[in-house]
């Protein structure tokens, strides 16, 4: 009778170890923000939930939050551009102050980056996001269309 509870308590033993430990390395240790934008997070400035907002072939308007991560130095967005190669150009707009440690929503108030090139809703377009000192970032952002849900009405193109 004795060896009944000896040798459940020898199994759940057993077994606590290896399921309890996921190891190092694996995907629950990295970053991971569910949406439908794409994150860069390399630079001084993170450019999270960057999509481009497209009402019709050939154009739509950049949206993306931009996070601040010196604390003690304003960066500032000045250009937005095609990354490899890509035919897309952004209209001209004044460069976009972000606060030491702040974060901008280029979508409220809208910001209005128009950018114009080869593309439609559904596809994926590899952009260049270039800040004033100099840092440029990369990323493959989505287009999504302007009709329904969050991003409705958001195109100026």
């Amino acid at each position: 009778m004795q060896l009944r509870p000896l040798a459940t308590a020898a199994a759940v033993l057993a077994l606590a170890v290896p399921l309890s430990s996921c190891g190092f390395d694996y995907a629950t240790d990295r970053d991971y923000t569910p949406g439908s934008g794409a994150n860069n997070r390399d630079g001084v400035v993170d450019v999270l939930s960057a999509v481009v907002v497209s009402g019709g072939e050939g154009s739509g308007t950049f949206v993306a939050s931009l996070s601040n991560g010196d604390q003690d130095n304003e960066q500032t967005l000045t250009a937005v551009s095609g990354d490899d190669g890509e035919a897309i150009t952004a209209a001209e707009f004044e460069p976009i102050p972000i606060e030491p440690g702040g974060i901008v929503n280029l979508a409220e108030p809208a910001a209005g980056i128009v950018l114009t090139g080869d593309f439609a809703a559904g596809d994926f377009v590899p952009l260049s996001v270039d800040f004033g000192d100099g840092e440029r970032v990369t990323l493959n952002v989505p287009v999504v269309p302007d009709d329904t849900g969050y991003w409705e009405g958001m195109d100026a193109s």
